[in-house]
């Protein structure tokens, strides 16, 4: 499908009602099919500033090649939704591309990369009335914990307070923990250690008043073989994210296998992906995002 930039913006200027109402009138479905498993393409990089893939640091940019993208994505056969911020979700719903598909709103999105305030992330994106009324599925946030950073606080305890919300409304909201620290140059990094990715886990899952309404948005570990033993800390229903992904075929099919593997766990439930299928190294989305699907 070709995305026509100019009809987007004359419905946003002449009639922005026509969001809510598309809204409105979308098919929904369960969150998970039949099958029990949960395939979502992730595209909320954006809002963070964040748009490089590879070598490429602007190739998130271009609002119409991406919008182009996701929707071939979610064209596939298995590919159960999207996650993305509302501007872009604003987008899909004009052009009617989340018929009958899951729609995530990602909720945090303050913590600019690099920014001096990046572990302070305040939720700046959909809150838990705005998933709501829009008919949406589910919610999405990311909790990043470096002991040496008091804005870390800030975002553990409106994370709790975002987990009552939605568990108030009943809606289910996805929670992307990890231990994070600042390297010497002031780069926020992920430590992806059995240990840091279990005590993340454990922190994640006791948040809030509730945790009925809870799933784990979860890496594999620097080591692929201690999944297991991470994934026992939780009894909280989890799928995988895929990460940063390396530019060569190579590391491609790298993570392809690690996945793999993980995917085989009890409680893992999915995959969340976003520019390694949307972006991947040969530039073939389909065959990118069909090889995912083929893992569940």
């Amino acid at each position: 499908m070709s995305v026509d930039i100019s009809e987007l913006v004359r419905l946003r200027a002449e009639r922005p009602e026509a969001i809510a109402e598309a809204a409105a009138r979308r098919p929904r479905r369960p969150l998970l099919g039949e099958n029990g498993r949960l395939m979502i393409v992730a595209a909320d990089h954006p809002a963070r500033g964040a748009l490089g893939v590879g070598g490429d640091k602007l190739a998130m940019a271009n609002r119409a090649d991406l919008l182009e993208r996701l929707i071939l994505a979610l064209s596939r056969p298995g590919v159960d939704g999207v996650l993305a911020t509302a501007d872009i979700l604003d987008d899909l719903l004009l052009l009617g591309a989340l018929d009958g598909k899951v729609v995530m709103g990602s909720m945090n999105r303050g913590g600019l990369q690099g920014s001096v305030f990046e572990l302070d992330d305040r939720f700046t994106g959909h809150r838990a009335e705005d998933i709501e009324r829009l008919n949406f599925d589910a919610g999405k946030l990311l909790l990043r914990i470096d002991y040496d950073d008091p804005g870390s606080l800030t975002t553990m305890e409106t994370t709790a307070r975002a987990i009552d919300a939605m568990a108030a409304r009943r809606l289910p909201l996805f929670v992307e923990p990890f231990l994070s620290r600042r390297t010497p140059e002031g780069k926020v990094g992920n430590d992806l250690s059995a240990e840091a990715v279990i005590k993340s886990i454990a922190i994640a899952s006791g948040l809030g008043g509730s945790s009925a309404y809870t799933w784990l948005k979860v890496p594999v570990t620097d080591n692929p073989d201690d999944m297991a033993e991470v994934m026992a800390t939780s009894t909280l229903p989890a799928v995988l994210l895929g990460g940063e992904v390396g530019g060569s075929v190579e590391e491609q099919d790298g993570a392809y296998e690690k996945w793999r593997g993980a995917l085989q766990l009890p409680t893992v439930r999915g995959l969340v992906v976003g520019r390694s299928l949307l972006y991947p190294a040969d530039g073939d989305v389909a065959a990118a995002v069909d090889t995912a699907v083929g893992l569940l």
